[in-house]
């Protein structure tokens, strides 16, 4: 499978759903009021953000105006650009550290811990020497889980007890990283919500802790997001991003999502790079977001 069949097959129940409306929207009708009203209505429904809504709205009328469109179908290939224009292509990850330390943070659920393995087994089928440092103790099962994964996947993970320190599992695993000569430590973190002040506060801790065990650790950290969640995780991610200073977004799940606009609002609310997004459940499944592919994903039920 191509990387653009991956993207529109992942991105199947995005198109068919929310942005399949636009299908319907784009006939060969002539530009009114009730088109703007209608198509603004389907884009904050597909989770971009009454904001970007708003201003993919205004962008194109003036389009309209300039061009001297008339039709709703003459919109369609200024709206792809209109979209397109609103979602920059992530930066190559910086991996000069060596060690490099990528803390990975979310809420209970968002598939935090899924994610690690995967990105785990990507960059060690990459052929960089990968280690997994367990510092949910927060929630008994995630230890388990990621042990579990690191199994399966022939992957090293350092782990402490149960209710444990996490920032003892954290320091620990950086040490053995840097005593190992490993390329990568990816780290997993209790998921918090960003309400519980103690948990939070928790993660900060976590955060310092990697910074003496080496310095300029943690290299990079990333929010885990689930896509399903659309708009209720933005406030969510905004306390993330204020407490640790988030680096860079993983976008989970978004094969589940029938709205997929949050990739939009990500960009425009938070101004952070999407690194990944996830398309199935297989760990090759995780694949490094690309712009173009996701717009041409959610565009094509459109026609």
């Amino acid at each position: 499978m191509s990387i653009l069949d991956k993207w529109k097959t992942g991105l199947a129940k995005t198109s068919k759903a929310t942005f399949g409306q636009i299908a319907t929207f784009f006939g060969a009708t002539q530009i009114t009021e009730a088109t703007w009203d209608e198509l603004e209505a389907i884009l904050v429904q597909a989770d971009l953000g009454v904001e970007t809504s708003l201003a993919v709205i205004a962008s194109l009328q003036e389009s309209v105006y300039n061009q001297g469109l008339t039709r709703a179908d003459e919109l369609r290939e200024a709206m792809r650009r209109e979209l397109r224009s609103r979602l920059d292509t992530p930066p190559a990850v910086d991996f000069s550290g060596q060690p490099t330390i990528i803390l990975v943070v979310g809420v209970n659920g968002s598939g935090k811990t899924t994610t690690i393995a995967k990105l785990g087994k990507r960059y060690a089928d990459e052929g960089k020497r990968v280690i997994l440092g367990a510092a949910d103790t927060y929630r008994a099962a995630a230890v388990d889980q990621l042990q579990v994964w690191a199994d399966r996947l022939d992957l090293p993970v350092i782990a402490g007890q149960a209710g444990g320190d996490a920032g003892a599992v954290a320091y620990d695993t950086v040490q053995a990283a840097v005593n190992r000569k490993a390329d990568l430590a990816l780290i997993d973190t209790a998921g918090r919500l960003h309400t519980r002040f103690n948990l939070m506060e928790e993660l900060k801790k976590v955060y310092r802790v990697t910074s003496k065990a080496l310095p300029g650790a943690p290299h990079h950290i990333w929010l885990v997001m689930d896509a399903t969640t659309g708009q209720n995780a933005m406030q969510q991610a905004r306390a993330f991003k204020e407490a640790v200073n988030v680096t860079g977004i993983v976008l989970a799940k978004l094969d589940s999502s029938a709205r997929g606009g949050m990739a939009f609002a990500i960009q425009r609310e938070l101004g952070l790079p999407i690194f990944f997004a996830g398309l199935g459940e297989k760990p090759s499944d995780l694949t490094p977001f690309d712009p173009d592919a996701f717009i041409a994903g959610i565009m094509d039920g459109a026609g």
